[in-house]
């Protein structure tokens, strides 16, 4: 059996994380893993520890928006190999975890020998996803209806609101001209954390650095009236 050092396991269900856990040291050869609950406990662990090898994510936790929301963590850790392990199955939820830049997307109703599998092969450089992806089977929430053509203010909602919330939290400090640092001691969180959440923006901004995430930053916050202050929102 190969082993390998640390794997990372953010779901905010417990006792999957306890029975994933099991798998990966049991059948696959991880020494340690390290359990998240939401999708800040998962940046901020992989910002401390440089021993992570394999980080599996699910969708539906405390600060994860989407697939998306991965391609932060994508940017700045771009050896680390990254997966979803969902209970989705919705064909748009792969897609938008692969064109993130994952290695893998992992159905959590597989079986712990097959959940293995998965996971080897995701270690072993193939880019794992269900047999279902190359059917064209949708569920009732997935028809191809073309979208009608979106006001300048509707696209810059939706903009918006592709953001996680602590996501919003960074772009409101830095629109406000604090530094990685003084954004960092704002919201309690490490450096590496705050990178991680700006290389995100910068993606779902459409933008190259920090001075155009501000720009584009102010233009979207001044519509979105009543938000919530940064330091008052929880960890």
């Amino acid at each position: 059996m190969d082993e390998f050092r640390v794997a990372l396991v953010a779901d905010d269900d417990e006792f999957f994380r306890i029975a994933l856990a099991f798998i990966l040291k049991s059948e696959i050869g991880f020494l340690d893993v390290v359990e998240a609950r939401s999708l800040d406990e998962a940046i901020e662990a992989l910002s401390e520890r440089a021993d992570i090898e394999l980080a599996l994510f699910d969708l539906q936790m405390p600060g994860m928006e989407s697939a998306a929301s991965l391609a932060g963590v994508r940017d700045v850790h771009p050896q680390l190999k990254i997966a979803v392990v969902s209970a989705s199955s919705r064909r748009a939820d792969i897609l938008a975890a692969l064109t993130a830049g994952i290695n893998g997307y992992v159905p959590k109703g597989l079986g712990a020998r097959d959940l293995a599998e998965a996971v080897r092969k995701i270690l072993g450089g193939t880019v794992y996803v269900p047999p279902s992806i190359t059917h064209r089977s949708f569920d009732e929430n997935e028809a191809e209806a073309a979208p009608a053509p979106a006001r300048a203010g509707d696209q810059a909602s939706r903009m918006l609101g592709s953001l996680t919330p602590r996501q919003r939290d960074v772009l409101s400090l830095l629109v406000g001209g604090l530094s990685n640092k003084e954004i960092a001691r704002k919201l309690k969180l490490g450096e590496g954390t705050i990178k991680i959440h700006l290389a995100a923006l910068f993606r779902s901004l459409q933008v190259r650095n920090r001075q155009e995430a501000a720009v584009a930053g102010a233009r979207l916050l001044s519509d979105d009236v009543g938000r919530s202050s940064p330091v008052d929102r929880p960890n």
